[in-house]
């Protein structure tokens, strides 16, 4: 067993989360897509259940005791994400579907006060679709353009080649923390310095950062921050923008309805006040409310030990999977995040993905809504484990012993 184990009560972790002990194809459930999602601890399904069951009614707008209780708990909420992340405040702290919900968000409030033809956007070469598109949309839409950090063959970016792009003047850079289809961990804190020397915002998409490491957005300075939360042990269906309060104050509201107006007539609407004004209609409340407990649970292991446990997954990964002969890792950055992108010389990365689930291994395969970073690399995608608090190097060693059979058998 790998010293690294011991730091945290595994054995008691993984009690938590009732899927683990499944079986899939009459072989025990090994989950390694943490990437695409975690799975959820008891806790967390419980208090679903309780929203339900004690507390469902409409937020902010009842004078009865259930609305009362449910405001209360998603207002906690609220505050608890606050001291999450640092903010200065929980007017910064906006309620979304998830990270590709709040970069339309931004996106959309940003360009209609900042955004002008002839100006440029600039976001890196190894973003998640989610943070391309909306981009894309937005230059197309205010005739700007969009430019792109460029990267080099490990997954790294170029730092200079970004210096020398800032100094083009783009009205927003918005980067990845980690990217999710290499794993590569980006020196944003450095990035965000760079572009505020020069007076330039920052978004920072924390998708693969947020569950892995600690995050101190008043000491990382983004002015935007974003991820979600079914990939930190929450549920599905609830994200969280943060946005420092002077951006998010001179920024139009994304939607209009519910909780976002103060006053509404034929003649003129009065918005509402931060965090509401970017809280249109009746939100994902049990999500919200829910998300709460997912961090609890982060914060009762202590991120700390959950960032060392993962680092001795993805080191036991990749000494593993070195043994196998015609393995082509994708990304081989010197810093790294708990996933390995990987493919078998001569192999589909599908074929292997199928393999691996007959046997119980959930992997995830294909371009990880990544398809410019799978062009870069002239491949069609890759297989991609990616690791989180319950999983054991046990699972990783079943993962590999798997690799080795579909290899021998797809030869």
């Amino acid at each position: 067993m790998n010293p690294t184990q011991n730091r945290i009560d595994l054995e008691a972790i993984r009690k938590q989360f009732p899927i683990l002990s499944r079986e899939v194809n009459g072989k025990p459930l090994v989950y390694l897509d943490n990437g695409a999602t975690t799975q959820k601890p008891w806790r967390v399904i419980q208090a679903i259940n309780q929203y339900y069951t004690h507390q469902n009614a409409n937020i902010h707008r009842g004078v009865h005791r259930l609305s009362q209780d449910g405001t209360e708990l998603y207002e906690a909420s609220r505050r608890k994400v606050q001291s999450f992340l640092n903010a200065a405040s929980p007017n910064e702290v906006i309620f979304t579907k998830g990270t590709t919900d709040s970069i339309n968000l931004v996106a959309s409030s940003f360009s209609k006060k900042y955004i002008s033809p002839g100006d440029s956007v600039l976001i890196s070469a190894m973003e998640h679709h989610s943070n391309i598109v909306p981009w894309q949309m937005i230059c197309e839409e205010k005739q700007a353009r969009l430019q792109v950090i460029p990267m080099d063959g490990n997954g790294d970016l170029l730092y200079n080649e970004y210096l020398k792009l800032l100094h083009e003047n783009p009205k927003i850079v918005c980067i990845t923390q980690v990217s999710n289809s290499l794993g590569t961990v980006n020196p944003v804190k450095e990035m965000v310095a760079a572009a505020h020397q020069l007076g330039i915002p920052v978004l920072v998409d924390g998708a693969q950062a947020i569950q892995h490491q600690k995050v101190d957005v008043q000491d990382l300075d983004a002015d935007f921050y974003v991820f979600s939360g079914h990939k930190m042990y929450g549920p599905t269906g609830v994200g969280i923008l943060y946005g420092k309060e002077k951006w998010l104050e001179s920024m139009p509201p994304y939607q209009g309805g519910g909780d976002m107006i103060k006053t509404v007539s034929f003649q003129k609407t009065e918005y509402n006040e931060l965090p509401f004004k970017f809280e249109a209609g009746t939100p994902n409340i049990e999500a919200s409310i829910c998300l709460n407990e997912a961090l609890c649970f982060i914060e009762e292991i202590g991120i700390d030990a959950i960032s060392s446990h993962e680092e001795g997954l993805l080191s036991h990964g990749l000494n593993r999977l070195k043994e196998i002969e015609g393995i082509q890792f994708v990304g081989n950055s010197k810093s790294q995040s708990s996933l390995i992108s990987f493919n078998l010389a001569g192999i589909h990365p599908y074929d292997v993905g199928v393999i691996l689930d007959k046997m119980g291994i959930a992997v995830r395969t294909g371009h990880h809504c990544a398809q410019p970073v799978m062009d870069f690399f002239q491949i069609p995608g890759t297989v991609r484990a990616s690791f989180s608090v319950y999983n054991t190097f046990d699972e990783i060693d079943q993962m590999v012993a798997g690799i080795i059979k579909a290899q021998k058998m797809l030869s």
